[in-house]
């Protein structure tokens, strides 16, 4: 059934869509899905899932956290175990030329292999610098220094290209330096604006055009708003997209963590993130309270809006994984990868 994408991305309830998860899809308001491990038994499972949502609405866009390291959601029945994205900054500091060919090599098989499975976007780069203060960023992060963070990602980002698939850098202004773990408290950074503008929100600036789309921080960055940057018209207008002309697709991150909680109920947060500038608002691990935003939320997404979401599906049909295993770029790849990380 064709329709044009809402501004809500929401999950399922398991591996096998239920009556209710087909209402919710089939909801105006929804325009994405999410993924995450419980969503995932076998590769063919996954395909089985896919198409099943596609069979509902085959605007929606198809996502899942799949970083490497510790955030990756699919591990098993051929999917590669890929490494955390610190492995690449601590190869940069060894050989530099070697790093951005496996950081490329390392973005063309994640993205690869989730395309063979029909998941069309994985929430990756992550952009933060890593100053050792953020346990939930942590190995997730490529490097402290800007510049390697730009590099590499860029290399990712050409590896994402290569098997058709858009890039999201996160989490904008950066949430390197803030200690606190937003999933379950409110980070606050009190630096200066012309610190974190110098030194974490370089890899947006540098990276530019390429950059797909955005996450913004669930972190208040006290001497700039008191609001959280997701929900900051001071980041995300007059910053992302005026200082840095930023043109892709900005998500929210997950509303129901605690740091987005300052937005009041969910329904309230969505709303607020929308009219800050967001193109989509993600509502992870509640379906049943993402079915209570999508029945009360009052938002129209512009049609700048809902352009840049549906610039972010992938053009083309990927390869089923059977001729995916079979390319030889594909497997040079995982040579690269397997030779130089283990």
């Amino acid at each position: 059934m064709k329709k044009s994408p809402g501004p809500v991305m929401l999950d399922v309830k398991g591996p096998v869509l239920t009556d209710d998860d087909l209402r919710r899809l089939s909801h105006p308001m929804t325009g994405g899905v999410i993924l995450f491990a419980r969503h995932y038994e076998s590769r063919g499972q996954l395909i089985a899932l896919t198409d099943a949502i596609r069979d509902v609405r085959d605007d929606l866009l198809i996502a899942v956290d799949h970083e490497g390291g510790r955030v990756q959601r699919f591990r098993t029945d051929g999917f590669t175990v890929l490494p955390a994205m610190r492995r690449l900054g601590e190869l940069w500091d060894r050989d530099v030329l070697l790093a951005t060919k496996v950081a490329t090599a390392t973005g063309y098989v994640l993205a690869a292999q989730l395309r063979a499975c029909g998941v069309d976007l994985s929430f990756t780069p992550v952009l933060d610098l890593d100053y050792g203060r953020s346990a939930v960023i942590g190995d997730r992060a490529f490097h402290r220094d800007p510049r390697v963070v730009t590099l590499l990602a860029k290399s990712l980002n050409h590896g994402l290209a290569l098997a058709g698939m858009s890039n999201c850098g996160k989490h904008f202004p950066g949430h390197g330096f803030a200690a606190a773990d937003s999933h379950v408290a409110l980070p606050v950074d009190e630096r200066e604006l012309d610190v974190i503008l110098r030194e974490d929100v370089m890899p947006y600036d540098w990276l530019g055009m390429a950059l797909s789309s955005v996450i913004p921080a669930h972190v208040i960055y006290s001497k700039v708003d008191a609001k959280p940057a997701g929900f900051s018209r001071i980041w995300l207008q007059d910053i992302l997209r005026g200082k840095l002309g930023f043109t892709g697709a900005i998500f929210s991150d997950d509303l129901s963590m605690e740091a987005a909680r300052v937005g009041g109920t969910l329904t309230q947060a969505a709303q607020a993130a929308l009219q800050a500038g967001c193109d989509m608002v993600l509502i992870c691990n509640q379906p049943d309270a993402a079915e209570a935003v999508l029945d009360e939320l009052r938002y129209t997404p512009s049609k700048e809006s809902v352009r840049r979401i549906k610039q972010l599906r992938p053009r083309g049909a990927a390869p089923s994984w059977r001729k995916l295993t079979d390319r030889p770029v594909y497997r040079d790849a995982l040579a690269l990868m397997r030779a130089t990380l283990g």
